[in-house]
């Protein structure tokens, strides 16, 4: 028996017709609102995070703040994708939604630093939720076919958060008070909260299987693990100490006792058969390593433009428009030509191909590069960002069958998320070695010191323009130095990339949901309309 969507199915004759498009837009609005929610909220966050710690204190606690709620949005991940498949997918979704406005609203109110790592925690419950309850509901609804009409929506809307959450932030901040950065998302999401349950109507499931705690369990230790690890090491605990050496061998027994478990539960929280269907398997890895590259190049590009081309800190977020926008943009073509040819292939290969341009070019930036030059690096990373970040999830949904749809979205998720937190640890700490090198080549000895202070303080412009001269420039030859090492190692990972995607197969995308099967105690996935 085939493990995967067998290409005689995935070609199935037309079936029923699907949601009306008003109502689709309908509910897409509401699941972008959500979406948005998700991504949105730690951009607002950090901005705010200096006037939290001067009003709750607690400074050797901050990165708590960050920590807690990733961890928590990762190690959900997963177990919301299965639920949605196992009890539905609105019931769950909507779950999600209220945990994690409870979430904000317990974070906006918060007397100490204690009470808002916990808080954030259960916010990043809900949000694990969101991801994965908007990815799957999309796939339920929409046929793989006809998806890529709606992934320029998708990046817009990344776009939009990571441009717009650190203005957003900035100015409630200033004038409403840090307790809004997480009040704002209380009437946000009681819109999506209310849309979605006026109009979006799936029928609801009774699975006769029980959860897989023990696979939950495991599984949640071994990301636990994974996350602290590139979070912690070479940061709070060197690379080989006793804590980073623990948690290594602890995510590492996790994991393995999950396989093992997985491969005799009843009801596996991640079924291990999806991994058999070779597209699956490529889009999973490939999305590691987007999140690797992408969030890596998202953290250094802002600090590069603000340390040695001059700019605020406010540009520099607008600095990213010629990458965010030509993603949109790509991403938006890609879609629309795989919904007209049902052809997908070609996007994969010319987004690995693209990144690995993008990223060795911005690799070349130093001291003398023009705003204009880096604009065009960046806009070529971004169109191969384009061609990968919505075609990964639609090859990935379109090579599992329907009872599959949520687990496959959340692996995914999980994918590009535990991607992005190796990427920007790796990428960080090459990019902190090279600076304190480069301080101390230049500076001397005595300098040493002090290198690393500088490395990890990401002076803005203002800042650096107190520095003596000598310090000054040897600081932004330093930051060249790291950024140029990072999109290096970035550009060697995309090869990667770029050779996994030639290995992808073009099975035919299905044209239509296929009609429900009428087995006994079976559901019908979704209703043909809304």
């Amino acid at each position: 028996m085939a493990t995967g969507i067998s290409q005689e199915r995935v070609a199935e004759a037309e079936a029923p017709e699907g949601p009306q498009p008003r109502s689709v837009r309908v509910v897409l609005l509401a699941l972008m609102i959500a979406m948005l929610l998700a991504m949105l909220d730690n951009m607002i966050v950090n901005t705010a995070m200096p006037t939290i710690v001067g009003e709750l204190g607690g400074l050797e606690h901050l990165s708590w703040v960050v920590t807690a709620y990733t961890l928590a949005t990762a190690a959900s991940t997963p177990i919301w994708g299965k639920l949605g498949d196992m009890y539905g997918r609105k019931g769950a979704f909507l779950t999600s939604i209220v945990i994690f406005l409870a979430g904000s609203a317990l974070s906006g109110m918060s007397q100490d630093m204690t009470q808002l790592i916990g808080f954030r925690a259960i916010q990043g419950l809900g949000a694990g939720g969101l991801m994965v309850g908007v990815m799957a509901i999309i796939g339920d609804l929409i046929p793989p076919r006809e998806r890529g009409k709606y992934q320029g929506m998708m990046a817009g809307v990344m776009a939009l958060a990571m441009i717009g959450g650190p203005l957003v932030g900035g100015a409630i901040t200033d004038h409403l008070g840090w307790r809004w950065t997480f009040y704002i998302n209380i009437p946000l999401g009681a819109v999506a909260l209310a849309m979605v349950t006026a109009v979006l109507h799936l029928p609801k499931k009774r699975s006769r299987g029980r959860i897989d705690y023990l696979g939950t369990l495991l599984l949640t230790v071994g990301i636990t693990s994974i996350v602290l690890v590139t979070t912690w090491g070479g940061q709070q605990y060197a690379w080989d100490s006793a804590v980073i050496m623990v948690l290594i061998a602890l995510g590492v027994a996790a994991i393995i006792g999950f396989l093992f478990v997985e491969k005799h539960a009843a009801e596996p929280i991640v079924p291990l058969h999806i991994f058999r269907n070779r597209n699956f398997s490529l889009m999973s890895s490939i999305g590691f390593l987007t999140g690797f590259v992408m969030f890596g190049a998202m953290l250094f590009l802002p600090l590069y433009q603000q340390s040695v081309q001059g700019a605020s800190a406010t540009n520099s977020g607008l600095l990213l428009l010629p990458m965010l926008l030509s993603m949109m943009a790509v991403s938006l073509i890609a879609g629309r030509v795989t919904t007209s040819s049902g052809k997908y292939k070609i996007f994969p290969i010319m987004g690995g191909a693209l990144v690995v341009i993008g990223l060795f070019l911005l690799s070349t930036m130093d001291t003398t590069t023009t705003r204009l030059m880096s604009g065009v690096y960046m806009a070529v990373l971004g169109a191969g960002m384009g061609f990968l970040m919505q075609i990964t999830m639609l090859v990935a949904q379109n090579s599992v069958e329907m009872k599959d749809m949520g687990v496959a979205s959340s692996s995914t998720t999980l994918f590009r998320t535990l991607g992005s937190s190796f990427g920007v640890s790796i990428m960080g700490a090459i990019f902190t070695n090279r600076v304190g090198d480069e301080m101390k080549h230049r500076l001397g000895a005595a300098a040493s010191s002090g290198a690393g202070n500088l490395a990890s303080a990401q002076l803005d412009h203002a800042s650096l323009l107190k520095l003596p001269a000598p310090v000054r420039e040897a600081y932004q030859y330093a930051v060249s130095s790291g950024t140029h090492g990072t999109f290096l190692v970035g550009s060697v990972v995309a090869v990667a990339l770029f050779v996994m995607a030639l290995f992808v197969k073009e099975v035919p995308l299905r044209g239509a949901a296929p009609a429900p099967d009428k087995g006994p105690g079976d559901a019908p996935l979704a209703e043909p309309a809304l």
